[in-house]
């Protein structure tokens, strides 16, 4: 098997993985889900949870902003996307023998490698097209809205396949509100 066909073996089996874990767009934007959380903890809770579940939804969101912004510069449109396909190809897309690596893992010298020249011609690319202002604001304006829907959306329809990121300090079997106590 050739080395293109490999690399388009290996984008199809991450693709379907990525589809296969996905929640459905409508579960994404259920009208019904939506209520304001009763406190910060609540809230800070439910964004949690809420990227975690819909992760692949609020990163096309952030895609579909930058894109927005660079729609009067076309070139740059063109350059992130090649920038896109690059990430794609060279880190998101590995070997089915290579073991998948989270973002904040420990990575290998060939990752690093990889990863700091992807991030320098990230860099340069923006520089170089002078969009660094409108990536630096469709990304905010992104992550706002990102943050808005997650705080908003209640997380108690399927919770059980998620545990809180605050352990036990909201609660543990006995749902008093906090964790068990051990003596010192």
């Amino acid at each position: 098997m050739s080395s293109s066909s490999e690399m388009l073996s290996n984008m199809k089996e991450a693709g379907q993985s990525i589809i296969a874990t996905r929640r459905p767009f409508r579960e994404c934007i259920s009208l019904s889900a939506i209520s304001l959380p009763s406190s910060l903890s609540e809230a800070t809770t439910r964004i949690s949870l809420n990227l975690t579940r819909f992760l692949f939804h609020y990163a096309i969101l952030l895609l579909f902003a930058l894109a927005l912004s660079l729609v009067y510069h076309p070139f740059a449109l063109l350059l992130f996307a090649v920038l896109l396909a690059a990430w794609n190809f060279l880190f998101f897309s590995r070997d089915a023998a290579d073991p998948p690596v989270s973002l904040f893992g420990v990575l290998t010298l060939d990752d690093r490698i990889i990863v700091i020249g992807l991030a320098v011609f990230t860099l340069i690319t923006v520089a170089a097209t002078g969009v660094w202002l409108n990536v630096f604001l469709s990304f905010l304006v992104g992550a706002a809205l990102v943050c808005f829907h997650a705080a908003l959306r209640r997380t108690d329809e399927g919770v059980d396949d998620y545990e809180s990121p605050y352990g036990p300090m909201l609660g543990g079997d006995s749902g008093d509100g906090a964790g068990a106590y051990t003596r010192v």
